[in-house]
């Protein structure tokens, strides 16, 4: 496109689509599988790429040095993710694999596996179809910063990679303790994880390697190796120590590998503030238009708005008015619908208060193709209480919501001017609070865990945090 002729009117249509379908991470993961692989053929290669589909499965690096748990914990997400665990030892022992059996000869002979010969081996087993379909865990891979390039050049990135750390005097005490089931390869411990079961205890043996001389040795290779490692992977790094509970150390894992880094797609937000009547919805709003430069759409101003100018949609909106009665949902939609179409909307991105307040005008809102897309999104503000709505009044010179107790504290002198000018809010404030927290949790109960919730009787700069 022109460069020229920016900015261009893109029609709000194009970026929810693209949004909804994700299609920019599409076209991003397919390029980077093309310049990955090279193929010959990159039409083909692009329809068994998408007949896979498999960007989301789990690849995972779990990294550590000895006694820290690593192969453990990967065998607990193993179960949890349904993936493959992938080590040095059942890379090796595979059957029927010539690069296998040239493994097990070298490290018969030398107690070491050439690299170039672990990443072909490795290379292999990632491409078998369970690697494929379900994911994979490589356990203690790479080993050093030449397996790292290796690896990268072939093609193999991970999307999370785990760093387990702790204390090398606890991992020299954490390591005589070791036991290894022959049968399952589960790993105990005689003091931290002794099995319950008498037939289990029986069979446990000692590994080889874990004396304190070969394990002082073992850490100091591995601090050796592992500074060089690090800056390979710096956006999809996570360190977790692993001087706590192994149950801890394993839920903090799992919850990093089902966390979605950040996309480079351009993104356009969509906040909704729901909220009884004095739950600070406005200022909220305000606060975040402000600070992230959206545009902040008050439902009721833009009905006022409309009236004002005389347009179309204010004529047909001011017999209401003059009646004190409620707008209908269809014309509200309508002036709504327009305002979040205009240019600035669809390219800054917009706050949304004062609409939807129940079930139907939330249904509306999809209907018109502007459901919020945002984490936060769909935000239900907890009731505040009755004494917040009834202690607020209005502004009327500068249209501004104040209130007698909440709020920054002005001297004696500076407030009298502006007192004469408030005025309070109607008796039925506090009553419409009261009856708001059923609606709102009606209108946005099919949003779950996408709707933030919080308590609406925080300061309001804390508000924000939370919104954040």
């Amino acid at each position: 496109m022109d460069a020229t002729t920016a900015p261009h009117r893109i029609p709000p249509q194009m970026p929810l689509y693209g949004e909804t379908n994700h299609i920019f991470e599409l076209m991003q993961n397919m390029l980077e599988q093309l310049l990955i692989h090279q193929p010959r053929d990159p039409i083909t290669f692009m329809i068994d790429h998408l007949q896979r589909n498999n960007d989301d499965v789990p690849r995972i690096i779990i990294l550590g040095p000895p006694a820290s748990g690593k192969t453990t914990i990967a065998m607990w997400l193993r179960k949890h993710l349904n993936s493959s665990h992938l080590t040095m030892e059942n890379l090796m022992a595979k059957e029927h694999s010539p690069l296998a059996a040239a493994a097990r000869k070298h490290y018969q002979a030398t107690k070491s596996v050439p690299s170039t010969l672990f990443i072909r081996l490795m290379e292999e087993r990632l491409s078998e179809e369970d690697c494929v379909q379900r994911g994979w865990i490589l356990d203690g891979i790479p080993e050093t910063r030449e397996q790292v390039l290796a690896i990268q050049t072939r093609g193999i990135v991970p999307r999370h990679v785990i760093v387990l750390s702790a204390p090398d005097t606890v991992l020299i005490e954490r390591n005589l303790g070791k036991r290894v089931d022959p049968q399952t390869g589960e790993i105990y411990h005689t003091t931290f994880d002794w099995p319950p079961v008498t037939e289990v205890q029986n069979r446990l043996v000692v590994p080889s390697g874990i004396s304190e001389p070969e394990t002082a040795r073992n850490l100091l290779e591995y601090h050796r190796n592992i500074i060089r490692i690090l800056p390979s992977y710096p956006k999809i790094l996570k360190v977790i120590s692993a001087d706590q509970p192994c149950v801890d150390v394993f839920y903090q894992a799992l919850t990093y590998v089902q966390t979605n880094h950040r996309s480079n797609a351009p993104f356009t937000p969509r906040v909704l503030l729901c909220g009884p009547v004095g739950s600070g919805k406005s200022l909220q709003a305000a606060l975040l238009a402000q600070k992230y430069s959206l545009v902040n759409v008050c439902c009721g101003q833009l009905l006022k708005e409309a009236v004002a100018e005389k347009s179309r949609f204010g004529q047909e909106i001011q017999p209401f008015f003059e009646k004190e009665i409620a707008v209908p949902d269809s014309i509200v939609a309508k002036v709504l619908g327009q305002r979040l179409d205009e240019h600035d909307c669809v390219q800054q991105g917009w706050v949304l208060h004062g609409f939807p307040r129940d079930l139907d005008q939330a249904h509306l809102l999809d209907h018109l193709g502007q459901k919020p897309n945002r984490p936060a999104a769909g935000l239900r503000v907890a009731r505040a209480g009755t004494s917040v709505s009834c202690g607020r009044s209005g502004d009327r010179r500068r249209s501004r919501m104040q209130h007698c107790h909440v709020g920054p504290r002005r001297r004696p002198s500076a407030q009298a001017p502006g007192r004469s000018r408030l005025l309070p809010s109607p008796p039925s404030a506090g009553r419409r609070g009261c009856r708001a927290d059923g609606v709102w949790a009606a209108a946005h109960r099919e949003e779950g865990p996408r709707t933030l919730r919080f308590r609406a009787g925080l300061p309001a700069n804390t508000a924000l945090l939370a919104t954040e």
